[in-house]
């Protein structure tokens, strides 16, 4: 026969198994009770990346009654920071904003530490926008056919630059490089920023970059703008013609940036996340915020979104494999 003590630690370690479900879901209920995470996987300033991070916790927080903070981890073009949240504890107190970079990695990186379509949960697009293609002011080219044109004249001598594999204005540039036939020589950073900073100071010929970043520049007289890589010209630069329109027909490529969360996040936090973040990006003064940095806001559903990810890392594997476009 068993003694008390046996009997009550037999009780103990049968109700385990049976209490272990319910502390997620328990802890969901009162979520968020403490301080969120948004990981932005490239440095602070870097890019639209970083500033619709910035934009959303700005508007989020207050939403949720909590803190957010943004948490920086540039590296290996995004794969740093994604990993980062792919390895975050799963109870809604990390997140992600990333872009187009999260699902083409595996088409271009040897090794990921993460499976980008089963380690995260897509929450909505938060916005979409154009690029913007920008050469040195002294680069002898004044539109897009005349960039061509010099490419071709001086294979592999032209340069430029982007915030690394992977990433939006680097996808950009190499699927132009493949439909216009020019063979010009990649430099990455680390980040948007300081490849720009060397397209001013003249170390770059030319970019496919964020308009939130090129345009002060052109306004300025530091850049010449060429052409946008949207289907339909710019409402911020209505005088610049599409790349399709500009001498390279069927080209189009769109940035875009969306929310994600880890893989097994309780479902009442999404019940509560996405509701708060659709209503924020549906308000008139993130709309009026995006406008001005040439960016459509998104919030479509959490279903709409994953099947959004899914069609962009299909139409990007195709194409890199298509074009040929190699891992760096």
């Amino acid at each position: 026969m068993l003694s008390l003590s046996k009997r009550r630690l037999l009780a103990l370690s049968l109700a385990a198994p049976l209490a272990t479900p319910f502390v997620r879901p328990a802890a969901a209920q009162t979520w968020p009770d403490r301080t969120i995470r948004i990981v932005v996987p490239f440095p602070a300033g870097a890019g639209v990346l970083d500033i619709m991070g910035r934009l959303l916790a700005q508007h989020l927080g207050p939403a949720l009654g909590q803190q957010i903070i943004i948490d920086n981890r540039p590296g290996a073009g995004g794969t740093v920071g994604a990993d980062v949240v792919a390895k975050a504890p799963a109870d809604g107190y990390t997140m992600l904003i990333g872009n187009v970079g999260l699902v083409v990695n595996p088409f271009l990186l040897a090794k990921m530490p993460y499976d980008p379509m089963t380690d995260f949960l897509p929450i909505t697009l938060v916005n979409t926008a154009p690029l913007m293609l920008v050469v040195h002011p002294s680069v002898p080219a004044n539109s897009v056919a005349e960039l061509i044109a010099l490419a071709k004249s001086k294979p592999g001598q032209l340069n430029y630059g982007s915030g690394g594999v992977g990433s939006t204005p680097f996808l950009a540039t190499e699927l132009f490089k493949a439909m216009a036939g020019i063979d010009v020589t990649h430099v990455p950073y680390r980040g948007g920023a300081p490849a720009l900073a060397d397209l001013v100071a003249g170390q770059l010929t030319f970019m496919i970059e964020n308009m939130p970043g090129t345009l002060p520049l052109v306004k300025q007289g530091k850049l010449k703008a060429l052409a946008v890589t949207g289907a339909t010209r710019a409402a911020l630069a209505p005088e610049l013609p599409t790349i399709a329109e500009a001498g390279v027909p069927g080209y189009e490529v769109q940035g875009w940036n969306g929310l994600f969360m880890v893989k097994d996040t309780p479902p009442a936090v999404i019940a509560k996340l996405y509701p708060e973040v659709a209503k924020i990006l549906r308000s008139p003064e993130v709309k009026e915020q995006m406008a001005a940095l040439g960016a459509e806001p998104g919030g479509n559903t959490p279903a709409e979104f994953t099947a959004y990810v899914k069609a962009e890392s299909q139409r990007w594997g195709k194409i890199i494999r298509d074009k040929g476009i190699k891992p760096e």
